[in-house]
């Protein structure tokens, strides 16, 4: 499905194939021989979302563009069943496996790979070639690995990467009530999409 959003419409190469179940919404660009598999959803929010060449994006997995945080994936990528990539970028030739999840700021270096429900917090950057193993959590410019049963070290760290400001634009210690008004309000604007037929 083709949606236009915000004024904008996805562009699709003839050598891309995008499933008939997936979501294509907004200032989507995809590169040569990209393939967009069933369920999986590319949502330019107000940022958007660009796909370099000889990607797989497969089923049910979510890449979203923001105005600050574009998504941009670079070529001879992967990425996973149900991975979450949001206003990260990834370089090229990176393996981004089921599950996983790059948040805004994110960038995922050359040739690194995130393995099974691994996540890559916001305005962290892994270097190239980095492996984080599944389940392990990577944070700070450069990143550092944590394995999950390490929260307190990992706070140190993630406490100072502007999770709220950085994802919401709101400080930290905003109420959900606040937070949820302002996303109510942004989401709101795919009232106005409109379905691409031809």
């Amino acid at each position: 499905m083709m949606i236009e959003h915000r004024g904008r419409r996805p562009v699709v190469p003839e050598s891309a194939y995008v499933a008939p179940s997936a979501v294509l919404c907004g200032a989507v660009r995809l590169g040569e021989r990209v393939r967009v598999l069933h369920g999986a959803v590319l949502s330019a929010e107000d940022g958007e979302v660009t796909v370099g060449s000889d990607v797989v994006i497969m089923e049910n997995a979510l890449v979203r563009g923001r105005e600050k945080h574009p998504a941009i994936v670079g070529d001879a990528v992967l990425i996973g069943p149900h991975a979450h990539v949001n206003g990260a970028v990834i370089e090229d030739e990176v393996f981004v496996a089921t599950g996983a999840g790059l948040f805004p700021g994110a960038v995922a270096g050359t040739g690194s790979e995130l393995r099974i429900n691994s996540v890559l917090h916001v305005n962290s950057r892994l270097e190239p070639g980095t492996v984080v193993p599944i389940g392990w959590i990577a944070a700070g410019n450069p990143a550092r690995l944590f394995p999950p049963d390490e929260h307190e070290e990992l706070w140190k760290v993630q406490q100072t990467l502007d999770f709220t400001g950085t994802v919401y634009g709101v400080p930290p210690g905003t109420g959900m009530r606040a937070i949820m008004a302002g996303q109510v309000a942004f989401y709101g604007a795919h009232a106005d999409d409109r379905t691409i037929t031809s």
